[in-house]
């Protein structure tokens, strides 16, 4: 088995972590089989021992690999969960008073776990914090301004899935159950229904990221893998409602966006 040339000053473990790559997209390995030991690769590829020994390190980082001490090197396999982070519900939801795209974000991560067979828990607090200067831009307040917090860690069979944190003015948050340090019964919409802000739109930005040290601690991920980052501004009629940011670890979560008329899919 030959490397391809790839680029002139392309490294040789490079060119070698990059066949190994093709090779699992291929299906060539299981999760319950032992990728070959260093010596065999050596042989396969006609290279150093250090060689491979790098290649399947940058596996290892980018969270494709574990080493199992004393078991060898296996596929390590976060199962994806699609996420409809935008479009028609990919089921019918509990939620009719919001639009398709603005449902209940707690309501679309229960229907979608549900429907792939995972559990799905989260753990959830309540924060009083100084605003970040993109989130009080976002939300026309003064960089430093209180705004309140409502944050969700959740998990999907008890393995680290997306940290959630939603942003509200003081003004709006006060004296209601957002105030509250436990989830809101029928979903924070529904308080915001109430006091009459109901969401009818919301903007996106999406970017990668690699993590902060604590985001990589919570996630458990290799230290080459990304975030990836969703920031939601949502509106009422009268301007903006609330910042979501959203982080998910980029090895197990994809992100679903359908446009336009979808009857037919």
């Amino acid at each position: 088995m030959t490397l391809s040339s790839g680029s002139v000053s392309s490294p040789k473990y490079q060119r070698l972590a990059a066949d190994l790559r093709r090779r699992i997209a291929a299906g060539e390995w299981r999760a319950d089989t032992a990728l070959p030991v260093e010596s065999e690769l050596e042989q396969q590829y006609g290279v150093a021992r250090n060689t491979v020994r790098l290649a399947v390190d940058v596996l290892v980082n980018e969270g494709r690999l574990v080493r199992l001490q004393g078991k060898g090197t296996f596929l390590r396999e976060h199962p994806m969960l699609d996420h409809r982070a935008y479009g028609p519900p990919a089921a019918p939801l509990p939620v009719p008073t919001q639009r398709d795209g603005l449902a209940a974000p707690s309501e679309v991560y229960s229907v979608e776990a549900d429907a792939a067979g995972r559990v799905l828990s989260a753990e959830f607090e309540m924060l009083i914090v100084r605003a970040r200067v993109d989130v009080a831009e976002r939300l026309g307040l003064r960089p430093g301004e209180a705004v309140v917090v409502r944050r969700q860690l959740r998990l999907l069979d008890r393995e680290p899935y997306s940290i959630e944190e939603s942003h509200y003015r003081a003004g709006v948050a006060a004296g209601t159950a957002l105030m509250e340090p436990d989830p809101v019964p029928g979903g924070d919409e529904a308080v915001l229904a109430a006091l009459g802000r109901q969401e009818v739109g919301a903007v996106d930005q999406l970017v990668a990221r690699m993590p902060g040290p604590e985001e990589a601690q919570w996630f458990q991920g290799g230290p080459g893998v990304p975030l990836l980052v969703q920031t939601r501004v949502t509106y009422d009629r009268r301007g903006p409602v609330r910042v979501i940011e959203t982080r998910y670890s980029a090895d197990r979560c994809r992100l679903v966006y359908g446009l336009g008329e979808l009857g037919a899919r």
